[in-house]
This record gives structure tokens, C-alpha cells and sequence, in this order.
């Protein structure tokens, strides 16, 4: 065994969870200490160098295995997923049935929740939501209080930021931006370097691509290309 549950404990949210201690030396992570809080030995693997750590809780069915790190004031709950090398941390919350693994990162106030999967070298933070069975993978970046939800699917080098928001089947590719309060929504792509920005809205089957730019209070709907 790697840690155990220690005497100490809390109630988050309704659910009592019991603050760790390690038993050995793993990772950056010594004998003796104390780290974060969970609700029962099924959270934590005792397996690998996943830890929790501070004032981080994780809860109900949710379990961090392989290298993974949930640090800080961060919440993992419900039946959520953290794995491989993955890191949770600041005010984030991983929920429902989200899964968070390769390398990506979850911190400040960032929300994953529903069938949500942010993984390989991803990066969510700040205010941002990705939810119901949103991807974000590979390097992309969604930040601000950026929003990616339903089946949309943002990856390669994209960025999504400010109060943009991807929704339905979009695919947001490449090394495109979207931000601003832009919309992009049903089956619309953005590819390429793409930018849409401002208030601008790409909808239906739209696709958006090369070094295009939609701003203003642009429309691209249907089957446009730009």
C-alpha cells in the first residue's frame, strides 16, 4: 500500500471524506505526508504515483489512477475519470461521467462534466465548461469562459476563448481560433487558421477554412465554404 485514510475528516457537500497519508516514497511525494481527501479507498489507486493532494477532494465513484496529480481546492465526483499523467488542479471540477487522461490539464475554475473527455496534451482553464460528450484533445486550448459542449469536438492546436461557445457536432480543428462570443454550432468545421470571432455565428454544415476570418456579426450557414 502506498497511503491510507487517516482519522481526519470533513463534510464537502453532504459526503464525509477522509484526508490521505502516504506510506512510502513514490514520485514528489515522501513518507508521512498528508495529502488531499477522499471518500473511500476506491478514489485513489494504491497502484502507480497518482496522488491527491491539499485541500482536493475526490468523491462518490470517481477514481484518479496511473500518474495522475488532483491538486489544490479541486473536486473530482460522480463516476469522473483522471488517469495517466493527467493533472487536476486550482477551484476545477471533473463530474458526472468525464474523463480526463493523457497529459491534459483542468485547473482554475474549469468545469468537466457529463461524458466530457479531455485528453492527450488539452488544456482547460480558467472559467471554461466542456460538457455532455464534448471532446478536447490533442494541444488544443479551451479558456475564458469558453463553453464546448454536446458533441462538439475541438483538437490539433485550436484554441477557444472569451465567451465563445462550440455546440451540437461542430469540429473546431487545426490551429483555429474562436472566440469572442462567437458561435459555432450543428455539423460547422473550423479548420486550418481559421478565426471567428466577435459575435459572430457558423452554423449547419458550414465550413470554415485556410486563413479565413468571420467576425462582426458575420452568419455562415448551410453548406457555405469560406
Amino acid at each position: 500500500m502506498k497511503y491510507e485514510m487517516t482519522d481526519i475528516s470533513k463534510t464537502v457537500h453532504g459526503v464525509t471524506v477522509y484526508r490521505i497519508k502516504a506510506l512510502k516514497n513514490f514520485s514528489d511525494v515522501n513518507a508521512g505526508d498528508l495529502g488531499g481527501w477522499i471518500e473511500s479507498d476506491s478514489n485513489l489507486s494504491q497502484h502507480g504515483n497518482a496522488w491527491i493532494s491539499g485541500d482536493a477532494v475526490v468523491s462518490g465513484d470517481a477514481h484518479v489512477y496511473g500518474d495522475a496529480v488532483v491538486s489544490d481546492q479541486a473536486h473530482v465526483s460522480g463516476d469522473a475519470v483522471v488517469s495517466d499523467q493527467a493533472h487536476v488542479s486550482g477551484d476545477a471540477v471533473v463530474s458526472g461521467y468525464a474523463h480526463v487522461s493523457g497529459q491534459a490539464r483542468v485547473c482554475d475554475e474549469a468545469t468537466v462534466s457529463g461524458d466530457a473527455h479531455v485528453y492527450g496534451d488539452a488544456i482547460v482553464c480558467g472559467r471554461a465548461r466542456v460538457c455532455g460528450d464534448a471532446i478536447v484533445c490533442d494541444e488544443a486550448i479551451v479558456s475564458g469562459q469558453a463553453r464546448v459542449c454536446d458533441e462538439a469536438t475541438v483538437s490539433g492546436d485550436a484554441h477557444v476563448y472569451g465567451d465563445a461557445v462550440v455546440s451540437g457536432d461542430a469540429v473546431v480543428s487545426g490551429d483555429a481560433i474562436v472566440c469572442g462570443r462567437a458561435y459555432v454550432s450543428g455539423r460547422a468545421h473550423v479548420s486550418g487558421q481559421a478565426r471567428v470571432c466577435d459575435e459572430a455565428i457558423v452554423c449547419g454544415r458550414a465550413r470554415v477554412c485556410g486563413d479565413a476570418i468571420v467576425s462582426g456579426r458575420a452568419h455562415v450557414s448551410g453548406d457555405a465554404s469560406i
